[in-house]
Protein backbone atom coordinates (compact mmCIF):
# COMPACT_ATOMS: atom_id res chain seq x y z
CA UNK A 1 0.00 0.00 0.00
CA UNK A 2 1.21 3.51 -0.77
CA UNK A 3 1.04 6.61 1.38
CA UNK A 4 0.46 7.20 5.03
CA UNK A 5 -2.72 5.15 5.38
CA UNK A 6 -3.90 3.69 8.65
CA UNK A 7 -2.67 0.11 8.71
CA UNK A 8 -5.95 -1.21 10.04
CA UNK A 9 -8.02 0.52 7.40
CA UNK A 10 -6.08 -0.26 4.23
CA UNK A 11 -6.87 -3.98 3.64
CA UNK A 12 -10.39 -3.50 4.96
CA UNK A 13 -11.03 -0.71 2.47
CA UNK A 14 -10.02 -2.97 -0.39
CA UNK A 15 -12.23 -5.80 0.81
CA UNK A 16 -15.10 -3.42 1.41
CA UNK A 17 -14.81 -1.87 -2.04
CA UNK A 18 -14.89 -5.24 -3.78
CA UNK A 19 -17.58 -6.80 -1.64
CA UNK A 20 -19.85 -3.76 -1.93
CA UNK A 21 -19.56 -3.83 -5.72
CA UNK A 22 -20.19 -7.57 -5.84
CA UNK A 23 -23.28 -7.30 -3.65
CA UNK A 24 -24.87 -4.85 -6.07
CA UNK A 25 -23.88 -6.78 -9.18
CA UNK A 26 -24.27 -10.43 -8.22
CA UNK A 27 -27.96 -10.97 -8.98
CA UNK A 28 -27.90 -9.20 -12.34
CA UNK A 29 -24.71 -11.03 -13.29
CA UNK A 30 -26.22 -14.41 -12.46
CA UNK A 31 -29.40 -13.71 -14.37
CA UNK A 32 -27.48 -12.43 -17.38
CA UNK A 33 -25.65 -15.74 -17.62
CA UNK A 34 -28.76 -17.76 -18.49
CA UNK A 35 -30.42 -18.19 -21.87
CA UNK A 36 -33.94 -19.23 -20.95
CA UNK A 37 -35.58 -18.86 -24.36
CA UNK A 38 -38.11 -16.26 -23.23
CA UNK A 39 -39.25 -18.34 -20.25
CA UNK A 40 -39.00 -17.16 -16.66
CA UNK A 41 -36.48 -18.99 -14.50
CA UNK A 42 -39.16 -20.91 -12.65
CA UNK A 43 -41.00 -21.86 -15.84
CA UNK A 44 -37.84 -23.09 -17.52
CA UNK A 45 -36.74 -25.19 -14.57
CA UNK A 46 -40.20 -26.59 -13.89
CA UNK A 47 -40.11 -28.29 -17.29
CA UNK A 48 -36.86 -30.11 -16.58
CA UNK A 49 -36.61 -33.72 -15.29
CA UNK A 50 -34.67 -34.90 -12.26
CA UNK A 51 -36.40 -33.03 -9.45
CA UNK A 52 -35.74 -33.72 -5.76
CA UNK A 53 -37.19 -36.66 -3.85
CA UNK A 54 -38.58 -35.90 -0.40
CA UNK A 55 -39.62 -38.61 2.06
CA UNK A 56 -39.67 -39.17 5.82
CA UNK A 57 -38.07 -35.83 6.54
CA UNK A 58 -35.05 -36.49 4.30
CA UNK A 59 -34.24 -34.84 0.99
CA UNK A 60 -32.53 -36.27 -2.07
CA UNK A 61 -31.27 -33.54 -4.37
CA UNK A 62 -32.45 -35.13 -7.60
CA UNK A 63 -30.48 -35.85 -10.76
CA UNK A 64 -28.90 -34.13 -13.72
CA UNK A 65 -28.63 -30.37 -13.84
CA UNK A 66 -31.60 -29.99 -11.48
CA UNK A 67 -29.80 -32.08 -8.89
CA UNK A 68 -26.62 -30.03 -9.23
CA UNK A 69 -28.52 -26.76 -8.87
CA UNK A 70 -30.29 -28.12 -5.79
CA UNK A 71 -26.89 -29.16 -4.45
CA UNK A 72 -25.71 -25.56 -4.82
CA UNK A 73 -28.98 -24.32 -3.33
CA UNK A 74 -28.49 -26.52 -0.25
CA UNK A 75 -25.01 -25.13 0.37
CA UNK A 76 -26.15 -21.55 -0.20
CA UNK A 77 -28.96 -22.07 2.32
CA UNK A 78 -26.37 -23.16 4.89
CA UNK A 79 -24.09 -20.20 4.24
CA UNK A 80 -26.90 -17.64 4.18
CA UNK A 81 -28.26 -18.93 7.50
CA UNK A 82 -24.80 -18.86 9.07
CA UNK A 83 -23.91 -15.29 8.09
CA UNK A 84 -27.39 -14.07 8.99
CA UNK A 85 -26.82 -15.38 12.52
CA UNK A 86 -23.29 -13.93 12.61
CA UNK A 87 -24.62 -10.46 11.86
CA UNK A 88 -27.62 -10.86 14.17
CA UNK A 89 -25.36 -11.70 17.14
CA UNK A 90 -21.91 -10.18 16.40
CA UNK A 91 -19.02 -11.85 18.17
CA UNK A 92 -17.15 -10.05 20.92
CA UNK A 93 -14.77 -7.42 19.59
CA UNK A 94 -16.05 -7.40 16.00
CA UNK A 95 -14.61 -4.22 14.51
CA UNK A 96 -16.08 -2.02 11.80
CA UNK A 97 -14.05 -3.54 8.98
CA UNK A 98 -15.06 -7.07 9.98
CA UNK A 99 -18.69 -6.03 10.32
CA UNK A 100 -18.69 -4.56 6.81
CA UNK A 101 -16.94 -7.56 5.25
CA UNK A 102 -19.11 -10.17 6.96
CA UNK A 103 -22.24 -8.15 6.25
CA UNK A 104 -21.41 -8.01 2.55
CA UNK A 105 -20.70 -11.74 2.46
CA UNK A 106 -24.06 -12.33 4.14
CA UNK A 107 -25.76 -10.28 1.43
CA UNK A 108 -24.02 -12.25 -1.31
CA UNK A 109 -25.03 -15.60 0.19
CA UNK A 110 -28.62 -14.47 0.59
CA UNK A 111 -28.61 -13.34 -3.06
CA UNK A 112 -27.26 -16.73 -4.15
CA UNK A 113 -29.80 -18.60 -2.04
CA UNK A 114 -32.73 -16.55 -3.31
CA UNK A 115 -31.57 -16.86 -6.89
CA UNK A 116 -31.47 -20.65 -6.78
CA UNK A 117 -34.84 -20.82 -5.03
CA UNK A 118 -36.40 -18.68 -7.76
CA UNK A 119 -34.56 -20.41 -10.60
CA UNK A 120 -35.49 -23.92 -9.51
CA UNK A 121 -39.16 -23.10 -9.01
CA UNK A 122 -41.17 -26.26 -8.35
CA UNK A 123 -37.99 -28.34 -8.53
CA UNK A 124 -36.38 -26.66 -5.52
CA UNK A 125 -35.69 -28.65 -2.38
CA UNK A 126 -37.44 -27.27 0.72
CA UNK A 127 -35.85 -24.97 3.25
CA UNK A 128 -33.32 -27.00 5.21
CA UNK A 129 -33.02 -26.99 9.00
CA UNK A 130 -29.56 -25.94 10.13
CA UNK A 131 -27.69 -26.90 13.29
CA UNK A 132 -25.12 -24.42 14.55
CA UNK A 133 -24.85 -25.89 18.04
CA UNK A 134 -21.12 -26.45 17.48
CA UNK A 135 -20.52 -22.76 16.73
CA UNK A 136 -19.87 -20.21 19.47
CA UNK A 137 -21.23 -17.08 17.83
CA UNK A 138 -19.75 -14.96 20.60
CA UNK A 139 -16.22 -16.07 19.72
CA UNK A 140 -14.28 -14.51 16.85
CA UNK A 141 -12.15 -17.64 16.52
CA UNK A 142 -15.16 -19.95 16.33
CA UNK A 143 -17.05 -17.77 13.84
CA UNK A 144 -14.14 -17.13 11.48
CA UNK A 145 -12.95 -20.74 11.55
CA UNK A 146 -16.48 -21.90 10.73
CA UNK A 147 -16.74 -19.28 7.98
CA UNK A 148 -13.46 -20.52 6.50
CA UNK A 149 -14.76 -24.09 6.60
CA UNK A 150 -17.96 -23.14 4.79
CA UNK A 151 -16.28 -20.95 2.17
CA UNK A 152 -13.50 -23.43 1.40
CA UNK A 153 -16.04 -26.23 1.23
CA UNK A 154 -18.31 -24.22 -1.04
CA UNK A 155 -15.52 -23.39 -3.49
CA UNK A 156 -14.40 -27.02 -3.67
CA UNK A 157 -18.02 -28.12 -4.12
CA UNK A 158 -18.58 -25.86 -7.13
CA UNK A 159 -15.22 -26.91 -8.59
CA UNK A 160 -16.10 -30.57 -8.21
CA UNK A 161 -19.65 -30.28 -9.53
CA UNK A 162 -18.72 -28.52 -12.77
CA UNK A 163 -17.90 -31.78 -14.54
CA UNK A 164 -21.47 -33.01 -14.06
CA UNK A 165 -23.23 -29.93 -15.45
CA UNK A 166 -24.68 -30.60 -18.89
CA UNK A 167 -26.11 -27.25 -19.97
CA UNK A 168 -23.48 -24.60 -20.82
CA UNK A 169 -25.63 -21.82 -19.33
CA UNK A 170 -25.58 -23.53 -15.94
CA UNK A 171 -21.82 -24.05 -16.15
CA UNK A 172 -21.42 -20.33 -16.79
CA UNK A 173 -23.64 -19.61 -13.80
CA UNK A 174 -21.56 -21.88 -11.56
CA UNK A 175 -18.39 -20.14 -12.72
CA UNK A 176 -19.77 -16.74 -11.79
CA UNK A 177 -20.80 -17.89 -8.33
CA UNK A 178 -17.64 -19.83 -7.49
CA UNK A 179 -15.53 -16.78 -8.32
CA UNK A 180 -17.44 -14.84 -5.66
CA UNK A 181 -17.19 -17.71 -3.18
CA UNK A 182 -13.42 -17.86 -3.72
CA UNK A 183 -13.20 -14.16 -2.88
CA UNK A 184 -15.17 -14.82 0.28
CA UNK A 185 -12.73 -17.57 1.20
CA UNK A 186 -9.74 -15.29 0.62
CA UNK A 187 -11.36 -12.50 2.66
CA UNK A 188 -12.07 -14.77 5.63
CA UNK A 189 -8.58 -16.24 5.48
CA UNK A 190 -7.10 -12.74 5.46
CA UNK A 191 -9.16 -11.82 8.52
CA UNK A 192 -7.74 -14.85 10.31
CA UNK A 193 -4.13 -14.38 9.17
CA UNK A 194 -3.66 -10.82 7.81
CA UNK A 195 -0.96 -10.16 5.21
CA UNK A 196 0.01 -13.81 4.98
CA UNK A 197 -0.09 -16.38 2.20
CA UNK A 198 -3.11 -18.03 3.82
CA UNK A 199 -5.55 -16.27 1.47
CA UNK A 200 -4.52 -18.83 -1.17
CA UNK A 201 -2.91 -21.48 1.00
CA UNK A 202 -1.66 -24.79 -0.34
CA UNK A 203 -4.53 -26.47 1.49
CA UNK A 204 -6.96 -24.95 -1.05
CA UNK A 205 -4.76 -24.23 -4.10
CA UNK A 206 -2.63 -27.02 -5.55
CA UNK A 207 0.89 -26.79 -6.91
CA UNK A 208 -0.71 -26.70 -10.36
CA UNK A 209 -2.45 -23.45 -9.45
CA UNK A 210 -5.89 -25.07 -9.47
CA UNK A 211 -8.39 -24.88 -6.65
CA UNK A 212 -9.33 -27.97 -4.66
CA UNK A 213 -12.32 -29.88 -6.06
CA UNK A 214 -14.61 -32.21 -4.11
CA UNK A 215 -17.44 -34.47 -5.25
CA UNK A 216 -20.93 -34.22 -3.72
CA UNK A 217 -20.28 -37.54 -1.98
CA UNK A 218 -17.38 -35.89 -0.16
CA UNK A 219 -18.95 -32.48 0.45
CA UNK A 220 -22.29 -33.50 1.94
CA UNK A 221 -20.80 -35.53 4.84
CA UNK A 222 -18.58 -32.54 5.67
CA UNK A 223 -21.59 -30.21 5.69
CA UNK A 224 -23.86 -32.69 7.50
CA UNK A 225 -22.90 -31.67 11.07
CA UNK A 226 -24.39 -28.24 10.35
CA UNK A 227 -27.54 -29.39 8.52
CA UNK A 228 -30.25 -31.01 10.62
CA UNK A 229 -32.27 -32.12 7.59
CA UNK A 230 -30.83 -35.36 6.15
CA UNK A 231 -29.65 -34.63 2.58
CA UNK A 232 -28.54 -37.25 0.05
CA UNK A 233 -27.22 -37.10 -3.50
CA UNK A 234 -27.88 -40.67 -4.60
CA UNK A 235 -28.92 -39.64 -8.10
CA UNK A 236 -26.07 -37.24 -8.84
CA UNK A 237 -23.01 -38.20 -10.90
Amino acid sequence: MQGEVNEKETPAAGRRSFLKWSSAAVVSALAAGLDLSDLSLGEAMAQAPGGPLISSGSVDLGSGDIGILNYAYALEQLEAAFYTQVMRTPYRGMNSAERHALGDIRDHEIAHRNFFRSALGANAIPALRVDFSKVDFGSRVSVLNTARTFEDLGVSAYNGAGQFIQKPDYLLLAGKIVSVEARHSATIRDLIAPRSAAFAGDDVVGIDGLGLARLPSDVLPMAAPYIATPVTAKHLQ
